[in-house]
């Protein structure tokens, strides 16, 4: 199966997946992995994107980039991954360039989905979208040492981001699960743990 984890900046994606990964090892292979990011080369392309010393990255090379950092991914670690029967969780996967980049920067879907059409073809089995009012996220993040150029938007940059991400969960109601943000790391956790249970 594989499993992504969406969601704005500060929805607890990250502490999410080790909780979920630590129960499901008791019983299957699993590997947890990110975007962008998860191998060598997409990790590269992963400091271009978010390093704010590339202030002129603009949203086309933005997209363009996350679109092979997902390539790279994938043909590296998802799918050998899924090939052995292994469990993927992944924190971001396209339905987050669809959020960040086709939405909120206003390049649209078609044009989002088009430059990944690999994606498109391996989508995921089941997304989780954390929901969660960014302005309780962004108070998460406060106390970061190191904003990352997307942390570094404007408010209403991330409340678009939102917006997307309701869009896209709309679109894809039947792999999509919305998780409200606001409840216990516990109760959230118990939630995914026996959503994934369901489809296994």
């Amino acid at each position: 199966m594989f499993i992504t984890f969406e969601g704005g900046e500060g929805t607890g994606k990250t502490t999410l997946i080790q909780k979920i990964a630590e129960r499901l090892r008791k019983t299957h292979e699993v590997i947890t992995s990110r975007e962008p990011g998860g191998s060598m080369i997409a990790e590269s392309i992963r400091d271009i994107i978010l390093n704010p010393k590339y202030k002129g990255v603009t949203p086309f090379t933005e997209a363009l980039l996350l679109a092979a950092a997902r390539a790279q991914h994938l043909d590296e670690v998802v799918l050998p991954a899924l090939k052995q029967n292994k469990i993927v969780l992944c924190d971001r996967f396209l339905d987050s360039s669809l959020a960040y980049q086709a939405y909120a920067r206003k390049l649209g879907f078609e044009f989002v989905l088009s430059i990944n059409r690999h994606a498109v073809d391996n989508m995921p089995n089941l997304t989780f979208y954390i929901d969660l009012d960014p302005k309780v996220g962004l108070s998460r993040i406060a106390h970061r040492d190191k904003y990352d150029r997307l942390d570094q938007e404007a408010f209403d940059f991330h409340t678009r981001v939102r917006e997307g991400y309701l869009e896209v969960a709309k679109r894809y109601p039947k792999r999509i699960v919305t998780i409200d943000g606001t409840a216990s790391l516990d109760d959230i956790t118990e939630t995914i743990y026996q959503e994934i249970l369901k489809r296994l």
